[in-house]
Parts: structure tokens; sequence; C-alpha cells
């Protein structure tokens, strides 16, 4: 394994791209703290990879307490904190505008924005003040921040949200030399786009089945972005299946 990078947090790292992220981050030579609501899958993938310098600590990204105990713990053992990869998320609710409710529309902010926020302002306070100081933040944000599929206002809006989080800690970021990217992700092979292998509607009100493309390619884009020097960021990185209808009318 190579040399220790530094010390990276990982949210939503149970499954899907968080847990292919931390491997692979691992595996480059980070030791990397794996969070997320449920202990059992973190204990496992750790437990899977005994070579790895993998740590769990049980999170929930939209309780501040529970976010500032999982930065609190991770400097007791470790520290400090170089990289967060702010990956938690969910799919949110499927329907017409008027179909969506307060409830639903609430549930998705809290985990998609008010969790990345909770996540990038213990980031941000953390690198600010340890020595030497710095580190850097990857937001996790999706192609719907930039298209939005029909039927999804609620995880669209989050994701466009996740810009401009990421585009306002990126500046602020400056002084302190706290880096701040967004890799957006389309069609990653996890189980929120399971569906998308039988069919998936299209803007044109067709159902089409979609290709998609390896966790571990993603993974490899998120290495390549934690490992640059803190005087060089990626700003935005869209990663993709190559045949999805993504670019281009239908």
């Amino acid at each position: 394994m190579a040399s220790r990078r530094g010390v990276g947090i990982v949210t939503g790292a149970g499954s899907g791209i968080g847990a292919a992220a931390a491997v692979a981050l691992a595996t480059d030579g980070w030791l990397v703290v794996i969070a997320g609501r449920r202990g059992g899958p973190l204990d496992q993938l750790a437990s899977d990879h005994p070579s790895l310098e993998l740590d769990p600590i049980p999170t929930d990204v939209t309780d501040e307490t529970s976010v500032e105990n999982l930065f609190r713990a991770t400097v007791e053992r470790h520290g400090r904190v170089d990289l967060l990869f702010n990956n938690a998320g969910i799919g949110g609710p499927n329907g017409d505008v008027d179909q969506i409710s307060l409830d639903a529309w609430q549930a998705t902010v809290n985990v998609n924005v008010t969790g990345a926020f909770l996540c990038t302002r213990a980031a941000f306070g953390q690198m600010r003040r340890q020595a030497p100081g710095g580190g850097r933040i990857i937001n996790n944000g999706s192609i719907s921040a930039h298209v939005p599929r029909p039927h999804s206002i609620a995880y669209a809006t989050t994701k466009h949200a996740i810009t401009g989080l990421t585009k306002a800690t990126a500046l602020d970021g400056r002084p302190y030399d706290i880096a701040c990217g967004q890799i957006d992700v389309g069609n990653a092979d996890s189980a929120m786009t399971g569906p998308m292998a039988a069919g998936v509607l299209q803007a044109d009100g067709s159902v089409r089945a979609e290709p998609r493309m390896r966790l571990d390619d993603v993974a490899k884009a998120v290495v390549y972005m934690a490992g640059l020097p803190l005087d060089a960021n990626v700003a935005t990185m869209t990663v993709m299946a190559t045949k999805m209808p993504y670019l281009g009318r239908g």
C-alpha cells in the first residue's frame, strides 16, 4: 500500500459510490473514516478489507450533534482531517410537482443539502484550525445538477443547491488553503440506478433502458480529485456512462 496521503472522511460509505470511493482512497494510501447511518454495513466494509485503514463511525448527517461527533472523533483518533467526500444522499420522491408532499421534500433537502452543509461546516472549521492548515472537500453532485430527469423536482433542486455549496465553499476556502470541487455522476451501477437497467422514463415520455458505468470507475475519479496538491483543484467533473442519453436531445 502507498504511504499515507492523509486522513479522509467519506459519508454515505455503507454502500454504492461511498463504499467504492472509500476502498479506492484507502488503497491509494488514505486513512479513511467511513460514515453512514447504519453501523453494520460500515463494519462489514472494514472487515472485508482488513489490509486497508478504514475506520467506521456511524453518523446521521442530518443531525448536527452526530456530525460534530464524527469530526471530533476523527480528530481525537487520527489528529486531523485532510479530505471530506460529501457523498451521502437520497433519491427523493418521484412525481409531478403538485404530487410532492412537504414531508418528502423536506426529507430530501435534509439529507442532500443540510447534511452536506453540516459536514462542510465541520470540515471547514477543522481544516482552517489545524496545523498545517488546509484540506479538500469533494461534493457528490449529479448530472441532475445540470439537467433534471422527469418527475424529480426535489432531487434536481437539491443537486443544483450542491453546486452553490461547492462554489461558495471554494471561494471562502481560498484564504485557508481549503479546496472544494464537485463530481457529477451519471448512471453509476448502484442500488439507486438499478431500475434504469429495466427502463426509466425519458424526457420525451418514452421508457427506455439506460447503460450504467462501474462504481470502480467513479471511485478512480474521486481518487484523482483527492490526490491533487491544494494549489490545484477540479472545480467540477462529470463522469458518466458513455452511451447514456444525457448529451443531445431525447
